[in-house]
């Protein structure tokens, strides 16, 4: 399958900081890939850069073979690590504000989804708990037709049940062909789902692999990057 996703010579610098060094990655269509690195590594700005919001120092990325801009936002669904919806919205409202603005969102696929939460659509996002505004946040994400997903941290501080419910939600409601990265660093709770694996620190890409490859050599992903990670200082 092409590939969805070309990084080339890629940099971002805050100021004087630089978040990320001259990465290259070619990324393939139709995998689950995790983005995995310690806290402040730069998977986020890495995210970021890919889903249009920030602009690289240097390089280039190119989506679905154009380079990042308003086409690409059109096949990018981005899950921040941080809500970005109204708490005074309710559940219905935020189906209908992502309908306004995307094509390719499916309403009906949306309410089915929220329907299996237990969550009624007219409840507001502030009345709902923590875990449960994650879990519609994801909906939302995943009710897009795109053929790039980047999901930030989506299991990041939510109890066990909601993180089964949400590498559920991701395994069986993403299109046919389209490529998800997940950032995060609970490496064991998805690495069931993974096909491949970026391992990411201090602002470098350490390595890029294939999960079942590791796991023919009798290791998981997650004791890989313990290896790994012990010749790379974690600042």
């Amino acid at each position: 399958m092409a590939n969805v996703l070309e990084i080339n010579n890629l940099s971002k610098k805050y100021g004087s900081w630089l978040a990320l060094d001259n990465i290259n990655l070619s990324v393939a269509g139709g995998k689950i890939i995790g983005l995995l690195g310690p806290n402040g590594s730069g998977k986020t700005t890495m995210l970021k850069l890919i889903a249009g919001l920030l602009t690289p120092t240097s390089g280039a990325i190119f989506v679905d073979g154009k380079p990042v801009g308003a086409e690409t936002k059109e096949i990018v669904s981005f899950l921040p690590e941080r809500t970005y919806l109204d708490p005074n919205m309710a559940v219905a409202e935020c189906i209908e504000y992502f309908a306004d603005f995307y094509k390719d969102f499916d309403s009906v696929k949306a309410m089915k989804m929220i329907a299996s939460l237990g969550v009624n659509a007219t409840s507001r996002l502030k009345t709902l708990s923590k875990g449960t505004k994650e879990k519609v946040q994801l909906v939302l994400v995943m009710s897009r037709r795109a053929k790039l997903f980047l999901l930030d941290e989506p299991i990041g501080g939510v109890d066990p049940a909601a993180r089964e419910f949400i590498m559920r939600t991701i395994l069986t409601n993403y299109q046919e062909g389209a490529t998800i990265i997940i950032s995060t660093h609970l490496i064991r709770d998805i690495e069931e789902i993974l096909d491949e694996y970026i391992f990411i620190n201090n602002n470098h890409l350490v390595s890029y692999g294939n999960v079942k490859k590791v796991h023919e050599q009798n290791k998981t992903v997650d004791e890989l990057f313990r290896e790994v990670f012990r010749c790379y200082p974690v600042y």
